[in-house]
C-alpha cells in the first residue's frame, strides 16, 4: 500500500499482532463473502470479502504547521497557563460526503484535522455499480492537494473503528479534543437491500460508535463527541417535533423525557439505537455529546471544495445515495421526469452543505458540559418532495430546461400526507447563519449537474429498493 503514499506525507504502516483481527475489514464480517456485482456497462466478478487474509493499519501523520492565534470558534484551544494550541478534531468519515466538507472547513478555520475511514463508502459504488456525478479523487491526492494549496496537513488513518485495536491506535496518537462521527453506513435504501445490508448497518453503525465512546472514556476522557444522527429517528408524529426532548404531564406528575422514536428503516433505527448508547454513556460515564439531528443535505459546494477539482465533494444522484433534491437536479439536467414518491407530501427538514461544517464548527467551538447530552435538530428550512419537484420546475425554466414531473410507486412504507412542524432553534441561538434555499443556489445545482450531465448513468435513477420485498438473499441492485 505504500505505493500510494506522496512522499511529502510522514508515513507509520504498522501491522496488527498474530492474534488481533483483520483491522480493516473485521466489521464487514456481516456482508456476503461473495456478492455478484455488476453496473450498467459490463457485470463485475464476484469481490470475495476474505476476511481473513492479512491486512495492515494504515495510519498517514503528518505535523500540522503552527498556527496563530485564531478567534474563539476558529480552532484555538486555550489552556490556563499555558499557549493556545491548535484544536484537535477527529473526523470519523471523513472521505465522506459531509465528512470531507467538514474536515476541509475545520482545517481552514485553524482546526487540526484527522481523518479516520475505512473507505467503504468507495466500495459501495463497486458493489452496486454507481458512481457520484462529479469526479472524486482518491483520499491521497485529496489530502495533497489540500496541503499544495493552503500549507496545512490533514492526518490520515485508514482503518475501522469497529477494530478497537486500530481505533486505539489512532486516538493514543492523535488525541483529540473532539470526534466529529460521520463513520457510519448513511443510506436507508441500503439498509433496506437484503439482510445481509441491514445487519452490516447495524453492526457497523451501532458497534462502531460502541468503540468511538468506550475510546473516549478510556483514552481521552474530556473529548467532546459530535455524532450525526438524523431528523429521521422521530419519524412523523401529529404533533410538533421537539429537539431532542419532551415535557410531558402523565396522571398528575410531569417529566422531560427523550422524545419518542418512530424510525422508518433499519438505518434509521441503527441511529436510534446509537443515541441511547451515547445518553447512556453520558449519564454512566460522564462523556460530553452533542447529537446533530440531520435532515436532508443537498449541494455539493463549500468554500473549500471549489479551491480545485481534485476536492470536489460527492454528488450522489442515483436511487440508493442521492437525496431527493440533488436527484431532482440530474434528473432535469439529463431530461428525465422528477421522480416523486407517491403523492409527494412527505415533509421533511433541508440544510444546504456549507450549513452542515457550520453546524459541527459551532457544536465544536461551543461543548456540551461533561455528562451532558445535547440534541440539536439540524436543519434550516422544511419542503415537502412536491415543493421541491415546484422549485426545480421553475429553476429549470429560467435555464431554458423543460422539466416534468411523475409520480411513481413509493418503494418506502411512510406517511404521504401528514403533519409536520420540527423545531430547530439551538444552531441558531449559537450563531447558525443558514444558507436558504434560493434561486440562485438552484441555479448553481443545476449548473452543476448540467457541467457533469455525460456522467449521469439514466439507469441508476429510478428506484430499486423496496421496503416490502427486502429478502434473505443477498441481491444485485441496479437502481
Amino acid at each position: 500500500m505504500a505505493h500510494l503514499l506522496s512522499a511529502s506525507c510522514p508515513v507509520n504502516i504498522s501491522t496488527c499482532s498474530k492474534n488481533s483481527p483483520n483491522s480493516l475489514k473485521k466489521c464487514l464480517s456481516s456482508l456476503p463473502t461473495s456478492l455478484t456485482l455488476q453496473t450498467s456497462v459490463r457485470p463485475f466478478k464476484s469481490l470475495p470479502l476474505n476476511r481473513r487474509s492479512a491486512y495492515k493499519v494504515l495510519s498517514v501523520r503528518a505535523t500540522t504547521l503552527q498556527q496563530p492565534t485564531a478567534k474563539t470558534g476558529s480552532g484555538s484551544d486555550q489552556t490556563s497557563g499555558q499557549d493556545s494550541r491548535p484544536t484537535r478534531v477527529m473526523v470519523i468519515g471523513g472521505d465522506g460526503y459531509c465528512g470531507w466538507a467538514t474536515s476541509l472547513h475545520l482545517s481552514n478555520k485553524n482546526y487540526e484535522v484527522a481523518i479516520v475511514d475505512n473507505l467503504v463508502r468507495r466500495h459501495f459504488d463497486h458493489q452496486l455499480g454507481l458512481d457520484s456525478l462529479t469526479p472524486i479523487s482518491s483520499i491521497h491526492d485529496r489530502i495533497r492537494r489540500w496541503r499544495s494549496i493552503t500549507e496545512k496537513d490533514i492526518n490520515l488513518y485508514i482503518g475501522d473503528v469497529c477494530d478497537f485495536e486500530f481505533l486505539a491506535e489512532a486516538f493514543t496518537s492523535f488525541k483529540p479534543d473532539a470526534v466529529v462521527h460521520f463513520g457510519e453506513q448513511r443510506s436507508a435504501p441500503y439498509s433496506m437491500i437484503d439482510r445481509s445490508r441491514a445487519v452490516y448497518t447495524q453492526q457497523n453503525n451501532v458497534l462502531g460508535t460502541l468503540n468511538v465512546l468506550f475510546a473516549i472514556k478510556e483514552f481521552s476522557e474530556d473529548c467532546h463527541l459530535v455524532k450525526l444522527g438524523t431528523m429521521g429517528e422521530y419519524g412523523t408524529p401529529n404533533i410538533d417535533i421537539e429537539e431532542g426532548y419532551i415535557t410531558i404531564t402523565h396522571n398528575g406528575r410531569t417529566d422531560t423525557l427523550p422524545y419518542p422514536k418512530q424510525a422508518s428503516s433499519f438505518y434509521h433505527l441503527s441511529k436510534v439505537h446509537d443515541s441511547n448508547n451515547i445518553a447512556f454513556t453520558c449519564k454512566a460515564w460522564g462523556i460530553r455529546a452533542t447529537d446533530l439531528n440531520q435532515g436532508v443535505v443537498y449541494g455539493v459546494r463549500t468554500a473549500e471544495t471549489e479551491m480545485h477539482e481534485e476536492l470536489y465533494n460527492r454528488f450522489d444522484y442515483d436511487g440508493v445515495f442521492g437525496t431527493a433534491l440533488n436527484r431532482f437536479c440530474v434528473q432535469a439536467a439529463v431530461g428525465h421526469p422528477l421522480t416523486v414518491y407517491g403523492k409527494g407530501g412527505q415533509t421533511r427538514g433541508y440544510l444546504d452543505i456549507r450549513d452542515t461544517v457550520q453546524c459541527v464548527e459551532l457544536a465544536i467551538a461551543n461543548p456540551a458540559n461533561r455528562g451532558e447530552f445535547r440534541v440539536f435538530n439540524q436543519f434550516t428550512e422544511q419542503f415537502s418532495v412536491n415543493q421541491l419537484a415546484s422549485l426545480v420546475t421553475k429553476a429549470g425554466e429560467k435555464l431554458g430546461i423543460e422539466v416534468q414531473t411523475i409520480s411513481v410507486p413509493n418503494p418506502r412504507v411512510e406517511a404521504e400526507e401528514h403533519y409536520y412542524n420540527a423545531k430547530h432553534t439551538k444552531l441558531i441561538e449559537l450563531g447558525l447563519q443558514p444558507h436558504l434555499l434560493s434561486d440562485s443556489l438552484l441555479d448553481s445545482l443545476l449548473n452543476v449537474a448540467v457541467q457533469f450531465k455525460d456522467r449521469v448513468d439514466t439507469k441508476q435513477i429510478m428506484p430499486s429498493v423496496s421496503w416490502r420485498k427486502i429478502g434473505v438473499k443477498p441481491k444485485t441492485v441496479s437502481a
